[in-house]
């Protein structure tokens, strides 16, 4: 195995990892911005009143992407196992 097949295989793994992880963090941070918009607006500054806001935007973000996420992941780990035998012969 070479250092050009392990950077590409790091590579695929943090692309997979941004790509798995971007809809919940990117929902949460939208719904983060607009209740503090909010507070701002109407002078509340009840540090809890967020929480359940973001909580429910990043569960809702893995219902509608999950199925994303997961066929993301499955392809990586397929494509990944399936390059197991190549790596291990010496070149």
């Amino acid at each position: 195995m070479t250092q050009d097949t392990v950077i590409t295989i790091m590579q695929r793994g943090l692309l997979t990892i941004l790509l798995v992880s971007a809809p919940p963090v990117l929902m949460g941070l939208v719904v983060g911005v607009l209740v503090s918009i909010f507070q701002t607006v109407t002078s509340i500054n009840e540090p809890t009143l967020a929480f359940i806001p973001k909580i429910l935007a990043v569960l809702s973000a893995l219902i509608i992407f999950g199925p994303f996420m997961l066929s993301t992941l499955e392809e990586y780990m397929v494509d990944l196992a399936s390059s197991i035998p190549g790596l291990l012969t010496p070149r």
